[in-house]
């Protein structure tokens, strides 16, 4: 199946075939990091921990289409999901296209390039801790504010 041009104009998040929601993806990896729930209030964190499974060059997933039988907590977005999730950066392709907005100069669908995601300091790439070299028992101890302050934060470490 082709991907018509511009399609996230004109078609709800709901609307996109599997191949469309897939390229609408800005490529962050924000959903990849390790978010932590407030028992009390619900509130939800990010930490500047990543999956074992993100490369954390490419920012891709190394098992992408195995992911949800080998990480089982990931996240597998819907329209219905973006609606709720309050973590999602307001830089979202999915988040902008809900809301009615244009996708920013950077995103892939924009430019034509994967890479300016990174380029832009959008992403999580240089950011992000793996899982693999943390102690996920001190998750607390990652906790960041928004992925732009998690680069401040590591140096701090």
């Amino acid at each position: 199946m082709t991907i018509e041009k511009d399609f996230w104009k004109n078609k709800t998040l709901q609307e996109m075939s599997s191949e469309e929601w897939e390229a609408l993806c800005d490529g962050c990896g924000i959903c990849c990091m390790y978010k932590i729930e407030d028992a009390d209030t619900g509130d939800i964190v990010l930490t500047s921990v990543a999956c074992r499974f993100l490369d954390l060059e490419s920012i891709t997933c190394q098992l992408y289409d195995k992911r949800f039988s080998a990480m089982p907590t990931c996240i597998k977005l819907t329209p219905s999901k973006v609606e709720r999730l309050e973590w999602l950066p307001n830089t979202c392709a999915y988040r902008l296209v809900l809301q009615g907005k244009p996708l920013p100069k950077w995103h892939q669908l924009m430019s034509g390039n994967a890479n300016t995601v990174h380029e832009a300091g959008i992403s999580v790439r240089g950011k992000v801790l793996s899982e693999s070299d943390v102690n996920l028992n001190d998750l607390e101890d990652f906790v960041v504010e928004d992925v732009t302050s998690i680069q401040e934060e590591n140096k701090k470490r």
